[in-house]
């Protein structure tokens, strides 16, 4: 076991995002804000020193990552399990759409991180099947040190929760992750502890 740092990467703003659309799994498309939140935070990112990133297949995720891999040289591998959260019938739908046809449910969505919206995932079910991808890496022959996340904010915040081991009641109290800001994890004594949450560079 090598892994000692995890940086966890939010996607830059998407067609979706600027529309207030809820994504999911929907392959929205990154805008020109977008593009360009990537390639501000991309020098930042690079001190991090990362060994390895690994991307959403999504394309807002997967095109965001690669502003920083090409601008750096690092290896970038593709792993559908850090997709967004699937939002099932609220997929496409606006906060408000969401609101007339279903009131309170985006609440209560909110508050318990074990619900899911119908024909989705919890927050739980999507922290499960990305520590999977940690504990991969953790097994890895491969010497990593560093390692980069290209992903979406619901993940990230699940994530973050989960490694931290934070009660499940809690992890609603984690605030969310702006477009292209990140998280830092370091990793000591088998213990995952928060070095920065949200920071960006993006205002």
């Amino acid at each position: 076991m090598s892994l000692r740092r995890l940086v966890l990467w939010r996607h830059g703003e998407t067609d979706f995002n600027a529309a207030g659309r809820m994504q999911g799994h929907l392959d929205s498309a990154l805008t020109e804000v977008g593009w360009n939140q990537a390639r501000f935070a991309a020098p930042a990112l690079a001190r991090f020193e990362p060994d390895l990133v690994i991307a959403s297949d999504l394309r807002r995720a997967t095109d965001t990552a690669t502003v920083l891999t090409d601008a750096i040289g690092v290896p970038l591998r593709i792993d559908k399990r850090l997709r967004e959260t699937h939002l099932g019938v609220w997929q496409g739908l606006t906060g408000a759409e969401v609101d007339a046809k279903s009131p309170g449910e985006r609440d209560r969505w909110a508050m318990d991180a074990t619900w899911a919206p119908p024909g989705g995932e919890s927050r739980t079910d999507v922290a499960q099947r990305a520590a999977e991808v940690v504990t991969d890496l953790l097994d890895d022959d491969d010497h990593y040190d560093t390692v980069l996340f290209a992903a979406h904010g619901g993940l990230i915040v699940a994530l973050t929760a989960h490694l931290l081991g934070l009660p499940i009641g809690l992890w609603p109290s984690l605030g969310g992750i702006s477009n292209c800001h990140w998280v830092k994890l370091r990793l000591r004594d088998e213990t995952w502890r928060l070095h920065a949450y949200n920071t960006g560079m993006t205002g």
